[in-house]
């Protein structure tokens, strides 16, 4: 199953979740539904809910819960991946039968609704990006930086299709490329990145400012490009050409640095701009 993770709004509460290409089907967090449908904010005893009502329905013989999916999602509490209860459309509407809210009915109608959203942007792409903007502006982004990230979103997109030409392996390879990109521009690491931020589960670029995003964009550009015209094959020279074009950017960001007379590699992060109540969105791009 090829896994695209993306955090969902309901009512400005997130929930978890992944996409399946081969299945062209949802999986839900099932510890996220059982605490948005009890009222219940704290991650642990949303999950203890649902451990008790798990029990209790297994020993009902409840079908829609001995056969429940786990797929690895990244916890609220730590930043971590670990294996998740996950619950694809149908199961989950048959789950929520099973817990008394007042939030089922609209829930029910939240889940048809993103099911639908997919299958339209499926045929039509340029609704992801609709989508992905809506989503920007409800949590507090400019209309200046949402623009510029989506750009970056299209860079990146055609990046990995050429990674993927290439024959490099998605996942460990994906993301050692990214790291060789990220550390070429910038200086450093994804990880030591996203440690100068303070960021832990978030997003690194939903967290970088307009002139990080432009200069990270420059760098995968330009080794898109390079990788066209010189046509790698396999990690190794992919790795080669990830130099090249980070190298590019880190050149433009030393030369613009010099004019500025300071480090344009910022510690700010998306919470030190946006409303209070809100966070960085995780879009399902597997890029840290």
């Amino acid at each position: 199953m090829t896994q695209r993770n993306q955090i969902q709004l309901f009512e400005e509460k997130k929930v978890r979740t992944v996409w399946d290409d081969e299945q062209e089907k949802w999986y839900f967090s099932i510890v996220d539904v059982c605490g948005i449908l009890t009222d219940q904010p704290d991650y642990d005893l949303a999950k203890n809910y649902w451990k008790v009502l798990k029990f209790r329905l297994i020993k009902e013989g409840n079908e829609s819960v001995t056969k429940c999916n786990q797929l690895k999602l990244v916890s609220p509490k730590d930043g971590k991946n670990y294996k998740t209860d996950v619950a694809d459309t149908e199961q989950l509407f048959r789950l929520i039968q099973s817990i008394p809210s007042k939030k089922a009915e609209p829930f029910k109608q939240w889940m048809a609704q993103v099911a639908a959203q997919r299958l339209d942007q499926m045929q039509d792409p340029e609704l992801n990006f609709e989508q992905a903007y809506a989503d920007y502006r409800r949590l507090g982004y400019s209309d200046k930086w949402i623009n510029q990230r989506l750009r970056s979103i299209e860079v990146r997109k055609e990046l990995t299709d050429e990674w993927d030409r290439a024959g490099v392996h998605e996942g460990q390879q994906y993301a050692s490329l990214t790291d060789i990109i990220t550390r070429g521009w910038s200086g450093k690491t994804t990880k030591q990145y996203k440690q100068f931020k303070g960021l832990h589960k978030e997003n690194l670029r939903d967290n970088m400012t307009n002139i990080e995003l432009a200069l990270n964009t420059l760098a995968e550009a330009s080794a898109t490009e390079i990788s066209k015209s010189r046509n790698p094959k396999g990690f190794k020279a992919s790795a080669e050409v990830a130099r090249q074009g980070s190298k590019i950017a880190g050149d433009a960001r030393k030369k613009l640095e010099a004019q500025v007379g300071h480090s344009v590699i910022s510690p700010s992060k998306a919470a030190d701009y946006l409303p209070p109540a809100e966070e960085a969105k995780v879009l399902p791009e597997g890029e840290d």
